[in-house]
């Protein structure tokens, strides 16, 4: 198929925000929505104006909101990412989200045409055949991004894009991984995503693991700063 996301045609498929940086980048973070997660950017986002002056090129992917970086993300992704690289030319890269889109740029990096140079996930899905009983608004979204295949049942499907069974199998590339969650999460319960993942990584590989103390569902509140510097550090 002939590529569609050219760098003419890019900001019709991502936000980016290279009209606010500073000087010649010197590198990428590709930040994953949630679920739901259909903003378009008409202008540019704080986040974008705070990595702009960092001199580093910040990309929201605007991919299905129900996507679970399903293959067609991977790809959609994979063509937002070579459009960057057309403009800029290759770049060291973090994949980074919170919630579904912390497992976005867990499964990214698994799958990735380039592999990232890091990852830093923001109370992240972990387990992917859990998290399809965890609450009554999941199993819609998950049959929509993975019901389609000939080949794998559901759970089949689920398994092979959950960042748990992936670690588990020791498919996950060896690069750096921050993982920051909530501990009084309820919609990604900590224990059973993200420290089940960190355990079965850790097996492996060093992995930066933070616990956010009383805070809600992604909500890092004056630790997005932490956050924030350990995607910064990658550029160092």
């Amino acid at each position: 198929m002939k590529t569609v996301i050219t760098p003419s045609a890019l900001r019709s498929f991502a936000y980016l925000n290279d009209r606010v940086l500073s000087g010649k980048p010197r590198g990428l973070v590709l930040d994953f929505m949630g679920l739901g997660g259909m903003t378009m950017y008409g202008e540019d986002s704080p986040r974008g104006e705070k990595f702009g002056r960092e001199g580093v090129l910040y990309c929201v992917p605007y991919l299905d909101p129900w996507n679970w970086m399903n293959p067609m993300a991977v790809r959609e992704t994979d063509e937002i990412r070579a459009a960057i690289e057309e403009m800029f030319g290759p770049l060291p890269t973090v994949s980074s989200g919170g919630s579904m889109g912390g497992l976005c740029c867990l499964v990214y990096a698994r799958y990735a045409a380039v592999t990232p140079d890091a990852a830093a996930a923001n109370c992240p899905v972990c387990d992917l055949p859990y998290h399809y009983t965890e609450r009554p608004d999941l199993p819609r979204t998950l049959y929509a991004a993975y019901g389609q295949s000939d080949e794998d049942t559901l759970e089949e499907a689920l398994r092979k894009s959950s960042p748990l069974h992936l670690a588990q199998r020791g498919e996950m590339p060896a690069i750096p991984y921050t993982i920051f969650h909530c501990t009084a999460d309820r919609a990604v319960n900590k224990e059973m995503h993200s420290d089940r993942f960190v355990e079965a990584l850790r097996t492996r590989m060093p992995v930066d693991y933070v616990a956010v103390p009383d805070r809600g569902h992604c909500d890092l509140g004056d630790m997005w700063e932490d956050y924030d510097r350990a995607i910064l550090c990658t550029f160092a």
